[in-house]
């Protein structure tokens, strides 16, 4: 299908907008180690139901199996496990900008691994769309507004977050590079890999609590965490590999970096908040980057 790496990214960053809303919410009421195992347990189970549903299991080989495994490891054990401890430190507005830095360390890591090069325009778009998210999100204050403090152990965690999910793309793209996947069957297996080493992990050092006890406990942090379940690493994750796998990993993280901007109606006619004219101009700005991007 034509540009279907490209319209799979945007569709990421609709899905991940709402993610990233329900999941910040979510982390502060369980903390952010817990509502990584549980949103990657519930995930598995909703991929499970599809790909059995719909016959969508396929053979890969070792090489596939093992690079979308390290994949996993890297990308939702390492990097989301410091993305939410940075939505606790220093919130969601500081923490996606960090995230915005993940297209520009994708397209190194390819260039030096994989040898994708970008053209001129591709290049330009790339760096117009980030300008455009780093002025919507510098803006913007936090949503919703809330005590948040500037804290370097934040930011730290934050750029450790978006490390991981660069990495973790590259390691996906060596799978893809092997032959095709479908985007449900090669989430599953990096879900999988997470699982396995996280949760026995944060059980030996009693660092994960009952579930069952938690969430019954307190119905809204329940509500969040399913919502950003199937957002994220269900509908969202799968979509980014499709994207992934079908562009190039610069542009693929460029697109998916928008959430930002995606944001934008939601603070104007969900928390009422008024958009200041800097903000709608990042907005066009980055708009005008993915246009770039997708005429280049």
């Amino acid at each position: 299908m034509f540009l279907l790496g490209e319209l799979s990214a945007v569709l990421t960053s609709f899905l991940w907008s709402g993610s990233s809303l329900s999941f910040a919410a979510a982390a502060k009421r369980v903390g952010s180690l817990q509502l990584n195992i549980d949103r990657l347990i519930l995930a598995s189970l909703f991929l499970f139901i599809t790909v059995s549903a719909f016959n969508l299991y396929q053979p890969l080989s070792v090489t596939q199996i093992t690079a979308l495994a390290v994949s996993g490891l890297i990308g939702l054990v390492i990097g989301d496990t410091f993305l939410f401890a940075a939505y606790n430190h220093i919130g969601p507005r500081q923490s996606m900008l960090l995230m915005s830095i993940v297209p520009a360390m994708s397209a190194i890591l390819a260039f030096i691994f994989l040898g994708e090069s970008l053209t001129f325009w591709g290049i330009t778009g790339m760096f117009v769309t980030m300008a455009g998210i780093a002025v919507v999100v510098l803006e913007k204050r936090e949503i919703p507004a809330s005590g948040y403090k500037v804290s370097r152990i934040g930011y730290f965690y934050g750029f450790m977050g978006a490390l991981g999910q660069a990495a973790g793309l590259l390691f996906a793209k060596f799978a893809f590079e092997e032959g095709d996947i479908n985007g449900f069957s090669a989430t599953i297996i990096r879900i999988f890999a997470a699982i396995i080493l996280i949760l026995p992990v944060s059980l030996l050092f009693k660092k994960y609590k009952n579930p069952i006890k938690i969430y019954k406990a307190d119905s809204k942090a329940m509500l969040s965490a399913l919502l950003g379940t199937i957002l994220g690493p269900f509908l969202g994750i799968t979509f980014s590999l499709i994207a992934v796998a079908n562009t190039k990993v610069g542009i693929a993280a460029t697109l998916m970096s928008l959430p930002p901007v995606i944001m934008l109606p939601m603070v104007k006619y969900i928390y009422k908040e008024k958009l200041s004219f800097r903000a709608v101009a990042g907005a066009i700005t980055a708009v005008a980057g993915v246009a770039i991007i997708f005429l280049r």
